[in-house]
Order: C-alpha cells, then sequence, then structure tokens
C-alpha cells in the first residue's frame, strides 16, 4: 500500500471542509484510505513523523497569516505554531508539500515573507494564471497550459519573493500565485483543488466573509458557471502521481 498523503485542513464549516477535502480526493486521484486527513481548527494537532508520508497537502479557509496574533481565534493561534514547526522539517527535508490558499500564506510565513493585505488582493472568482518562464519543464506543470484559468479569491498576499524562491505564475493583479522552494516544496495562491460546484457552495457559506459583495453573490454565481476551469487540477493530480510512495 502507499504511503497516504497528509491532507491538513482549517475550515470551520463541516460542509466546506468536506467539500474541500472530497475535491482533493477526487482531483488528486485519490481514495479516503490513501490520506490522513487532520481538521486542524477542531482536532489536537497529531505528531508527525514525515517518513510515514508521501507529501503534505495544506488546504484554504478563512483564516489570515497577517492578522494580528490578538485578532488570531485561539484555535489558529494554536495550528499556526504547530506549522511553523512542521514546515521547518518540511523545508529543511525538502519534503513533498503543496500549500493552496492559506498554504500558500503559512509557507511564505514561514520564509520570513511579508504576507499582509497592503497589495494584491483578489476578490472571489476566476482569474487567468499566467505562467513564467521560471515554469518550464517544471513535472508539477506538466500539461498546463502558459496561461488557464482558476478559482481564486483572498485577502492577502505575498508581497514579494525571497531568494532562493521560484516564483512560477502570476495574475494581472497578483503577482505572486504560485511559488516553489527547493526541488519539492510548492504553494498556489489560487485553488487547484476547485470546481464550479465547490465555488458555488463557497460562495453560499462565506457571503459575509468579505471575499465579495454580498449583494452581487448571484451575478457572482451566474459569472463561475460560465467558467471551464481544468489545469488547476491538473497540477493537484500532477504532485500526487509524482510523489506518492510505497
Amino acid at each position: 500500500m502507499n504511503k497516504p498523503f497528509l491532507i491538513l485542513q482549517l475550515r470551520a464549516n463541516d460542509k466546506a471542509s468536506n467539500n474541500e477535502f472530497e475535491a482533493f480526493l477526487e482531483f488528486g486521484g485519490l481514495k479516503e484510505e490513501e490520506v490522513h486527513r487532520v481538521r486542524m481548527e477542531s482536532e489536537e494537532f497529531p505528531e508527525i513523523d514525515l517518513d510515514q508520508y508521501s507529501g503534505v497537502i495544506v488546504g484554504g479557509g478563512e483564516s489570515n497569516v497577517s492578522d494580528a496574533e490578538s485578532d488570531k481565534p485561539v484555535f489558529q493561534v494554536a495550528f499556526e505554531q504547530n506549522l511553523l514547526v512542521l514546515l521547518e522539517d518540511i523545508y529543511e527535508r525538502d519534503f513533498p508539500f503543496l500549500g493552496a490558499c492559506y498554504g500558500h500564506g503559512i509557507l511564505g510565513k514561514y520564509l520570513g515573507v511579508d504576507v499582509s493585505k497592503v497589495c494584491f488582493s483578489e476578490e472571489a472568482g476566476a482569474g487567468t494564471i499566467m505562467l513564467r518562464p521560471e515554469a518550464n519543464g517544471d513535472p508539477v506543470l506538466e500539461g498546463v497550459p502558459d496561461n488557464f484559468r482558476a478559482f481564486l479569491g483572498h485577502k492577502e498576499s505575498w508581497q514579494a519573493v525571497p531568494d532562493g524562491v521560484q516564483l512560477l505564475a502570476s495574475t494581472e493583479i497578483c503577482p505572486v500565485h504560485m511559488v516553489k522552494v527547493k526541488e519539492n516544496i510548492y504553494a498556489t495562491q489560487f485553488h487547484p483543488e476547485l470546481d464550479i460546484e465547490g465555488v458555488v457552495l463557497r460562495i453560499g457559506i462565506y457571503n459575509n466573509a468579505g471575499y465579495f459583495d454580498p449583494e452581487k453573490a448571484e451575478e457572482l454565481i451566474d459569472s463561475v458557471r460560465q467558467e471551464r476551469i481544468i489545469y488547476p487540477m491538473v497540477i493537484l493530480k500532477n504532485f500526487v502521481d509524482r510523489y506518492k510512495q510505497k
């Protein structure tokens, strides 16, 4: 049997969390027995031996790493401390990691990046992701065109890219949408797991969370239903296929 992937989640809403988890399974080509799921917002953070896993995936949620510590709920303060310790081990070992949305932000925080709400936020919806020359030949981007559509929506962003980090993708609004650290550590600001029905579900759940104008929710739903989102999921599947271990 293959070593499982560790999926770390932080969405407090059960429907949103379950939908995200099911999407990671579906688009990653994974069975439930091939993953170890941890809901960090409600479960005790386990002791993690990376030797027992093929890779680590961190999902998204309403938490922002750039919020003042005094404004963060107790559960977020706790899981962020544990995540930063885990990221130290991941970084030192160059262990396979894929951070999506919040996972992108916490990787930036670990690396000492200025992650903030000053610039580059994007309202919920779809955007055009543009691969940069540094992405050429990257195995996790195999089969992905230079420009593709993806679902996104974030309040905070990396404000710069530090030395030693490869910038792989941008949008016109947000310059840092996908990065690579060393050889096996990846993160995306956009969602590699999110399809149309998942977006529609999240629009309903996060209607008043500040990601879009609530009065335009139906208009946003109509807009996302016109999209054809394929290639973000290719990235997720490529990551799983590349790092799946027995």
